[in-house]
């Protein structure tokens, strides 16, 4: 049964309100803009952290006025093992199938590139499997998620936040490959009422990639 027919998983929880959605997105360009004058090296990895290092900034300032019920209202619940288990193993699956459809998008491509330099596979791996992951999740399964299914329901907020996180990646080509992916760890998100059992599928799909990319030369 979804959890959002679950009294026990919500009734101690407060949810993400519009308050926080329009905290986030007014967030972005006041910390986005300052952050990219500044940078001094606009290089791939640098451009991939400063857009992640400011997307995680950005979801930080929306929940500050949440307190301690920020962590709660992002998802973060208690969950078992097996839903951690079978959603990393599904997305591998997934992941595969995906692959094999042919497609490469050129950011995946320029991105798994550079993780194939020596000096800049920790770096990749870091912020690949790391820190894109975890601000995707905070954003998509977490913030927008938990403000449409308080309004809408998790049916709603399942679909939804999936093609949105698949539109977020922009080139078609990209969008159509994570797709099924999105749609995985949205079900998660629903089904399990947590973010963890997407958040550890999405960085083991990510790793395995980057190492892929470097170790395999794929």
């Amino acid at each position: 049964m979804p959890t959002d027919h679950n009294p026990l998983i919500y009734n101690t929880s407060r949810a993400v309100g519009g308050r926080e959605i329009l905290l986030f997105l007014a967030a972005l360009p006041l910390i986005g803009f300052p952050a990219f004058w500044l940078l001094p090296d606009r290089g791939l990895l640098s451009l991939l952290g400063l857009f992640f290092g400011v997307g995680l900034a950005a979801v930080l300032v929306a929940v500050a006025p949440l307190g301690w019920a920020a962590a709660p209202a992002l998802g973060f619940r208690a969950v078992g093992w097996r839903p951690v288990l079978f959603g990393t193993l599904g997305t591998a699956a997934v992941s595969i199938a995906v692959s094999q459809i042919g497609l490469e998008p050129q950011g995946v491509k320029q991105a798994m590139r550079i993780a194939q330099e020596p000096a800049a596979f920790l770096l990749s791996l870091a912020l690949l499997a790391g820190l894109a992951p975890l601000v995707e999740e905070l954003v998509f399964r977490g913030l927008l998620y938990g403000w449409l299914e308080s309004r809408w329901g998790g049916g709603i907020a399942f679909v939804a936040s999936s093609l949105a996180f698949a539109a977020a990646h922009v080139e078609p080509a990209h969008a159509f490959l994570v797709l099924p992916l999105g749609l995985l760890f949205g079900l998660l998100r629903w089904r399990t009422g947590s973010l963890w059992p997407s958040l550890v599928a999405h960085m083991a799909n990510n790793g395995l990639a980057v190492v892929a990319a470097a170790y395999l030369q794929i």
